[in-house]
């Protein structure tokens, strides 16, 4: 007998359906579960694998509210065996470690981007090292964000970044809004590469990093790179898995 535990975001429907799910199948504590059922949209998702971080503990997504893409269809009937056939996606975290104008340090997981952005009127001027060799001296702009395959779809397609296939071992380093080089829109890097932002005239530009819900104001050096001793365990059906949505994703009209 798989042991769920079930975790829904804050809406009637999401928690709906964790009222009619644990009545079905029952419940335990998440400390206590084989298999945790998060009830909600990619916002409840992505809280759900921050909070079990460490825990190697895999996660079965079912849509309950507005953006689902890493989420399966929400049924009732059937979910043992929809969990007994359920196809695993392991997914590495981007870690950022920074550095702020007052010298402190700072540092956050990201499943999805990490994503710098100015935070007043003027655009920011960022420097941009790959692997300790400057690749762009300035670039004016709103900012810039380093996606992982998994959130290639979200924050840096709609910045125009690339979709990565899950299996492709890349990053993707996408420039938002940029002022100069205005003809330059972004690189692949492998996912080995460890990016480097500084931060230029940050006293008069002021910028934020963000690693998916974690902001640090007023930064002065940003640092991502792939976190491979961390992974997060997704679950989802057969018929509709991870790679093939990121495939899709290429051909939407």
């Amino acid at each position: 007998m798989i042991r769920l535990a079930f975790v829904a975001a804050e809406t009637p429907a999401a928690r709906d359906a964790r009222r009619t799910l644990a009545k079905r199948y029952g419940q335990v504590g998440p400390d206590k579960a084989d298999i945790i059922v998060a009830l909600g949209g990619d916002g409840l998702m992505l809280q759900t694998l921050h909070r079990y971080l460490g825990r190697d503990i895999p996660i079965f997504g079912m849509h309950r509210g507005s953006v689902g893409f890493l989420l399966n269809e929400y049924r009732v009937a059937g979910l043992t065996r929809r969990l007994e056939r359920a196809q695993k996606v392991t997914l590495h975290p981007l870690r950022m470690t920074v550095t702020t104008s007052r010298g402190g340090k700072r540092s956050a997981l990201a499943i999805n981007e990490v994503s710098l952005l100015r935070q007043q009127r003027q655009a920011a001027k960022l420097r941009i090292l790959v692997d300790g060799i400057e690749r762009l001296p300035e670039m004016i702009c709103d900012g810039a964000l380093v996606s992982t395959p998994a959130g290639s779809t979200a924050y840096n397609l709609s910045a125009h970044g690339p979709i990565i296939p899950l299996g492709a071992d890349l990053l993707a380093l996408t420039p938002i809004s940029a002022f100069r080089p205005h003809r330059w829109r972004g690189a692949l890097l492998p996912r080995t590469a460890k990016v480097t932002f500084e931060i230029l005239e940050r006293d008069k530009r002021p910028v934020s990093a963000t690693a998916d819900h974690n902001e640090v104001r007023d930064v002065a050096r940003v640092e991502v790179q792939e976190d491979r001793t961390i992974g997060l365990t997704l679950l989802f059906d057969p018929e509709n898995n991870l790679e093939e949505r990121v495939l899709k994703e290429q051909f939407a009209p």
